[in-house]
């Protein structure tokens, strides 16, 4: 394709109407001035000149010179760059006209507006996400469409996804992994309350921003447990969704007669793949690692981590059980287990503050055995202070508790900080328990390291196998 003239492509600037009139001939005329009175006769400089000037943005530059100049407004939001495409639709950073505020667009692609599946589930995020106000919960404002251009305006956070920051720097040292997975549960269990099951919990739909705040996204597959939403959920829909490799046994089987367990199995996996940087099954096709989640536990977590203590693993083994009724019942549960694993370690339950988030998502999570980094502001050893950044939506998260929580980082236990197994997992050697008072079927066993087999006890019971083929990989 030919390169666009200078005149050309000011004139596409000119259609496209991202810059008024009168702002773009005061930018170009400065331009001239910096010329000797005329313009560049290269359009890459006056490209820059405009992106310099904060007028125009390096992806509308892009459009423009493949003479694109149409499509650059929603409603009443310009859109700035492209974020990112998944399977049901494409983000674009935006920016309101009036305003002037930056929100995330998602929008339905044109082809998927005829089948009433899509546009049923894209239609129930905005609804789902609309429905939850929480400081880990990514937030919906608006849903809207010009004509068969379907869209939903979001909150934008500036980070990263868990899956992308593994990706990118192998796996996390142990009490950032808490700390997020914590938050995690604390946002998955106000959802859970509001009668919304997320279905889809992983680690790409985990982000973290620059404060180290956890922002849960895409309740695209959200189930409602409440009659009244409930058809929504059913009509139109496969009979399995989800991800693979973080999915539920009784998932697997038919997605809609599951409850909130599903998801702290998800979780539970997520936990996992923070801590050794791969999901629980690895290996295999589709329908073998389905089928390895049906039947199998993971290898122990302290194979690929020797710092991690057991007290850790027994948190995400209990989270990962096979039967829903031997996990933890609630993500109450699961937030509170993994809060006072973080106290009775030293650690402060708080996001991970703005230079060890920065660190963490620009450097390098430090691997097995690393640490978060020192200094003001990071996720370090307690000192008593408290640190680290709010929510980025507003408001406190609820990763800063309260005064009076019972929760709270003070009113915790002191254990003793070890590297090994904990204080508890040397007394059970040497003591013969009684019959259990919790009602629940007893957890899996964790592994032998030494020969990966469960002892004592038998592996669960193997569960139907479900269709791989509906199941996104």
């Amino acid at each position: 394709m030919a390169k666009l003239a200078v005149s050309n492509f000011i004139d596409y600037v000119e259609r496209s109407n991202l810059v008024s009139d009168e702002v773009l001939q005061k930018s170009l005329g400065a331009l001239r001035a910096q010329h000797g009175g005329e313009l560049p006769e290269d359009a890459d400089h006056v490209a820059d000149h405009l992106i310099n000037s904060g007028l125009l943005t390096r992806w509308q530059t892009d459009k423009i010179f493949d003479r694109k100049y149409r499509g650059f407004f929603l409603g009443k939001y310009k859109l700035l760059r492209h974020l990112g495409t998944g399977g049901m639709s494409s983000v674009f950073l935006a920016e309101h006209v009036l305003m002037k505020r930056t929100r995330a667009v998602k929008v339905l692609p044109k082809t998927r507006v005829n089948d009433s599946s899509y546009l049923a589930r894209f239609h129930l995020e905005a609804q789902a996400t609309a429905s939850l106000d929480h400081p880990n919960v990514v937030r919906a404002y608006d849903v809207d469409n010009e004509g068969d251009q379907h869209y939903i305006v979001m909150e934008f956070i500036d980070g990263k996804d868990l899956q992308t920051v593994v990706k990118d720097s192998g796996p996390l040292p142990l009490e950032v992994a808490c700390n997020y997975i914590a938050q995690a549960a604390e946002g998955l269990a106000y959802a859970h309350q509001n009668n919304l099951v997320h279905r889809d919990v992983k680690p790409a739909n985990l982000l973290v921003d620059g404060r180290g705040v956890v922002k849960i996204l895409d309740l695209g597959l959200a189930l409602y447990k409440d009659e009244e939403r409930a058809s929504l959920t059913i009509e139109h829909n496969e009979n399995v969704l989800g991800t693979a490799d973080y999915l539920a046994p009784e998932q697997a089987i038919n997605s809609h007669q599951i409850d909130k367990r599903a998801d702290i199995y998800s979780l539970g996996c997520t936990l996992y793949y923070l801590l050794v940087g791969h999901p629980p099954f690895p290996e295999g096709s589709l329908a073998q690692r389905i089928a390895k989640h049906q039947t199998q536990m993971p290898e122990d977590v302290r194979k690929e981590r020797k710092d991690c203590p057991r007290d850790l693993v027994e948190i995400c083994w209990r989270m990962m059980q096979k039967k829903p009724a031997r996990r933890y019942q609630t993500m109450r549960e699961v937030a509170d287990a993994l809060e006072a694993w973080l106290a009775g370690h030293g650690f402060s339950f708080e996001p991970v503050g703005h230079s060890g988030a920065r660190k963490i998502l620009s450097v390098g999570a430090g691997g097995p055995g690393g640490g978060s980094s020192g200094g003001s502001g990071s996720l370090g050893r307690s000192t008593g202070g408290s640190s680290g950044g709010g929510s980025s939506g507003g408001g406190s998260s609820t990763a800063n508790l309260k005064t009076g929580d019972p929760r709270k980082s003070g009113s915790h236990p002191r254990l003793p900080i070890r590297t090994g197994d904990t204080a508890s997992d040397q007394a059970t050697q040497n003591t013969v328990k009684g019959p259990s008072r919790d009602p629940r079927p007893a957890p899996e066993p964790l592994p032998d390291i030494g020969t990966g087999k469960l002892v004592p006890g038998k592996a669960a019971r193997s569960l139907p196998m479900a269709k791989a083929s509906a199941i996104a990989a």
